[in-house]
């Protein structure tokens, strides 16, 4: 009974090709924005200290190198990963500071209408000095900051699901969720080492990797990869497509990770069996003691092929009809509402990297339902995992990584 049911079939279309990237217009943008950062706080950064020319290097620097890891991805050669890292830690960096002296200067005018309406007076000649340096400070520190946290190994963080009506031979059962690694320019084989060293050491009985665990085709990160075959948990590993895997060719990916021995679903679902089948006395012991486990592409799959178009009611097509306990692997939260109305209890998404820092965190909610951790819909839950890698900046603020182990317990009343 520990087996796939396949829903449809697997496609063999070629997807869409992604568009270059356009770089020139790209680096005309964050050229100006630097250049804005530099006129607002440069000349009262000079007022304060005279190593003020070490910010307009910093500035300088950040300018040039930011393009840089995108040159691959508009058609152009890498620039080596010096040069890649050096650009991405500036995208961190170079993100807060403009927004940081978005702030600033709508803190100063602020104080400029205060000070006219109410004849306040205000120490213009220190509040615009000691105010630019600091943004530099605080970009910069949350920066260095946000390097450690998105580079060291992501915590394990416990969660308990109620269920309502689980079976007695499914309590305490666990998954061990990963999300939005982003193998790539940065995150190298070591870094997939260590997170599999640590889900391993869980002992889950199943593991689920719900969705952009690449950046790059098979050719560039097949190496980088290779250490998520050593994943051991009793039911195996389970993993779905998230956007980024159609941005760097999914298919190719998919059969890849089939290599590995990592179990794709393509709006399928397997049923996993956790009660000996010999040790069971009714057909009604056995599919108690079942759990569904379903996959959806991603949300926006059927962009790149339209036979990958994501679809939670067909994951369970001849699914047991005995077999209540339905959990889905999502990576878009927005997967919810149609899950919800197929009748899973739990839904295990990713995507949204909980924001990954100040200030994106503020704009998820305006393409999710959910942002991070565990919510209800309808008579359905939804655990969002916030990432247990980065994308772009190694930068993590306010928004940890994590590797999640979910507990299925009983709903209480």
């Amino acid at each position: 009974m520990h087996g796939m049911r396949l829903a449809g079939g697997v496609s063999r279309a070629v997807p869409e090709p992604i568009a270059p990237m356009p770089i020139r217009p790209l680096s005309a943008l964050t050229a100006l924005l630097h250049v804005y950062i530099a006129l607002r706080l440069l000349p009262a950064l000079a007022v304060l200290t005279p190593a003020w020319p070490l910010a307009l290097l910093a500035l300088a620097v950040s300018a040039l190198t930011i393009p840089l890891p995108f040159l691959a991805r508009s058609g152009g050669k890498s620039p080596g990963t010096a040069l890649n890292w050096i650009g991405l830690i500036s995208m961190g960096w170079f993100s807060s500071m403009f927004v940081l002296t978005l702030v600033r200067d709508a803190a100063l005018g602020l104080t400029w209408l205060a000070s006219a309406a109410g004849g306040v007076q205000v120490q213009w000649a220190s509040l615009k000095p000691w105010s630019a340096l600091a943004v530099l400070a605080i970009a910069t520190a949350t920066s260095a900051i946000g390097f450690l946290n998105a580079r060291r190994t992501a915590g394990v963080k416990r969660v308990d699901v109620p269920i309502r009506g689980l079976p007695q031979a499914l309590e305490g059962f666990t998954i061990a969720q990963l999300s939005d690694i982003h193998v790539g320019p940065t995150i190298r084989n070591s870094y997939i080492q260590r997170i599999v060293d640590a889900v391993n050491r869980l002992g889950a009985d199943a593991i689920a990797i719900t969705g952009d665990l690449v950046d790059g085709t098979v050719a560039e990160l097949r190496e980088h990869i290779a250490p998520l075959a050593g994943l051991r948990a009793r039911h195996g590993t389970f993993v779905v497509t998230g956007n980024h895997e159609y941005y760097a060719g999914a298919h190719a990916w998919i059969d890849e990770l089939r290599r590995l021995g990592l179990k794709v679903l393509l709006n399928e679902h397997v049923v996993l069996q956790t009660r000996n089948v010999r040790g069971a006395q009714t057909d009604e012991e056995l599919f108690d003691s079942a759990l569904v486990l379903a996959g959806v592409t991603d949300f926006t799959a059927g962009h790149f092929d339209a036979a990958h178009a994501s679809d939670p009611h067909l994951a369970l097509h001849d699914a047991p009809p005995l077999v209540h306990t339905r959990v889905l692997l999502a990576h878009q939260p927005r997967s919810a509402p149609v899950a919800a109305a197929a009748g899973y209890q739990l839904q295990l998404s990713g995507h949204t990297h909980g924001g990954q820092f100040f200030p994106w965190n503020l704009f998820v909610p305006m393409q999710q339902p959910f942002t991070a951790g565990l919510h209800r819909l309808h008579d359905m839950w939804i655990y969002v995992s916030r990432g247990t890698g980065y994308w772009g900046p190694p930068k993590r603020f306010g928004a940890p990584s994590e590797i999640t182990l979910l507990t299925l317990v009983p709903a209480k009343g």
